[in-house]
């Protein structure tokens, strides 16, 4: 590849994608980039748009203003810039959403898990056991 920047977010986004795949979902994939109408450069993680950074200077306001558009175009309802954090591997990068996206993430997170404790309690305290157990 010609270009080393292209370069370096190819590889990114290929890293995350296995990342992905392995811990959170198989049929994660980097999409084809569609200009205007882009999705976010991977599918696959669960709810969001993702729109990969690996860059020198970060600039979170235009990552984040991209991720939200591409997650409108995915209908996707969250969109998150995943950023690469220079010299370390994928699970020390960052995941980033605005403060008003995260909230409603949260607040659905809060519902689905009080609709579970409510209506399969034993599931729930098998969920929860789980991922405290993960943290």
């Amino acid at each position: 590849m010609a270009n080393p920047s292209k370069a370096k977010g190819t590889a990114w986004e290929s890293l995350w994608t296995a990342y992905i795949r392995e811990r959170h979902n198989p049929a994660a994939h980097r999409n084809v980039q569609m200009g205007r109408l882009d999705i976010g450069d991977v599918s696959g993680y669960y709810l969001h748009a993702s729109e990969l950074k690996a860059e020198k200077t970060i600039t979170l306001s235009d990552y984040i203003a991209q991720a939200n558009r591409e997650a409108v175009n995915a209908g996707e309802p969250f969109g998150c810039a995943v950023v690469k954090r220079r010299m370390k591997g994928v699970a020390d990068g960052y995941v980033v959403r605005d403060v008003a996206t995260d909230v409603r993430l949260m607040n659905r997170l809060r519902d689905a898990e009080a609709l579970l404790e409510e209506y399969a309690f034993e599931a729930w305290l098998e969920h929860d056991a789980h991922h405290r157990e993960a943290a």
